[in-house]
């Protein structure tokens, strides 16, 4: 199974045409982010085959030059606050210095698939891209990692994240939640919630190697 078998079978549905559609209008009337060679980038980094762990984001960050195509992750060092919640607390949980780069490629590359469950928005217009057929096509992608035979770690902040709990097979993958990272929720329990150091003590338990998640 490849990233690619999936988004072919996705493509011959009714739900995915239509998604298409409306992505073609909105590049054509609209500026849509991310770049449109950079909209795929979480499948194109981090291979089915290489999944180790999830993390689930919302939609694409809607300013410029942010959004890559990978959740939480920014192209420019102007972190977003929900970033710099993250790089606070894997501050905290690892004792690594705090990161100089926005970019989570380093994560992507080891492993950990970033996805976003919309992968388009219009430029400073949030969730406008909400309920177009992403979400149908993500929540696959989210059953074909539970799919797979190594163990996986699902790391779902917020309410949004948690809702794909009742597809991950808990008696195989590891799932870590907290409150989101965001300024409006992040003291309500994603402080102190140690979701790096967690998910690299299940991996060893497998056999799995850890992730590096020290950002240079």
């Amino acid at each position: 199974m490849t990233w690619d078998d999936l988004i072919q079978s996705e493509l011959e549905k009714p739900y995915f045409k239509d998604l298409v559609s409306f992505v073609k209008q909105e590049d054509m009337n609209h500026v849509v982010l991310p770049p449109k060679d950079k909209r795929l980038s979480c499948f194109k980094l981090t291979p089915y085959e290489h999944v180790k762990v999830v993390i689930i984001g919302q939609d694409p960050y809607h300013n410029l030059n942010q959004a890559h195509g990978l959740a939480f992750s920014v192209e420019n060092n102007d972190f977003p606050p929900s970033l710099k919640n993250i790089y606070k607390e894997l501050v905290f949980d690892l004792n690594v210095t705090y990161p100089k780069t926005g970019n989570l490629t380093h994560w992507a590359k080891q492993g950990v698939l970033l996805l976003n469950t919309c992968l388009t928005v219009r430029i400073h217009e949030p969730l406008s891209h909400q309920k177009k057929g992403w979400e149908i096509f993500t929540l696959e992608v989210v059953k074909k990692v539970n799919e797979k035979k190594d163990p996986v770690v699902f790391i779902l902040w917020g309410n949004h994240a948690k809702s794909f709990m009742k597809y991950i097979d808990q008696t195989k993958h590891k799932v870590i939640t907290s409150a989101h990272p965001s300024p409006l929720s992040a003291s309500r329990g994603f402080f102190g919630s140690k979701p790096f150091s967690k998910t690299n003590q299940f991996l060893e338990e497998q056999g799995i190697k850890p992730i590096d998640w020290h950002l240079k």
